[in-house]
């Protein structure tokens, strides 16, 4: 089963809210919240939230492929869903990750760099089929984002 709207099936829940971190040659330069209001017809609204503030985002969501690609005033991300499932602890990790395009007006115009999201539920909330899902350890980066998430959650939403 997979979470609809519109004419669009996603692979992910929605709306949601992922902890998200960007870096550039290997250096943190950010971290965050990414939250997907919702997906209709394989467009994707919401907004990031790295200062405080959060900021519009606009793009679109490949299903077949399991990619998306969303602008920011500042920046276009691209990336790919992965799917983890930790038997052991019950729970379901989406890891969005890819790569980013700085753009003006921000300082940073023309530099580009890496970016991970994740979330993650209780494994029986949202069942997938087919295999989108792996039996694997997901990437360091997960764990840090899954921190950042759920600080922003204790702290009442608040950016910290």
């Amino acid at each position: 089963m997979v979470t609809s709207q519109g004419t669009a099936s996603v692979s992910f829940p929605f709306p949601s809210v992922w902890g998200i971190h960007s870096s550039i040659a290997g250096r943190t330069i950010i971290w965050g919240t990414l939250s997907i209001h919702s997906i209709i017809d394989n467009r994707v609204v919401g907004t990031v939230n790295f200062r405080g503030r959060p900021i519009p985002i606009n793009g679109f969501w490949n299903e077949n492929t399991k990619q998306i690609a969303f602008d920011s005033p500042y920046a276009t991300f691209s990336g790919n869903l992965t799917i983890i499932d930790d038997q052991q602890s019950r729970i379901r990790h989406f890891i969005l990750q890819g790569r980013f395009l700085m753009k003006p007006p921000s300082l940073q115009a023309g530099e580009s760099g890496s970016w991970i999201a994740t979330t993650d539920i209780a494994l029986n909330q949202f069942p997938v089929s087919g295999n989108a899902y792996t039996g694997q350890l997901p990437p360091v980066g997960a764990f840090l984002t899954s921190n950042i998430l759920h600080q922003h959650q204790n702290f009442g939403g608040r950016t910290i």
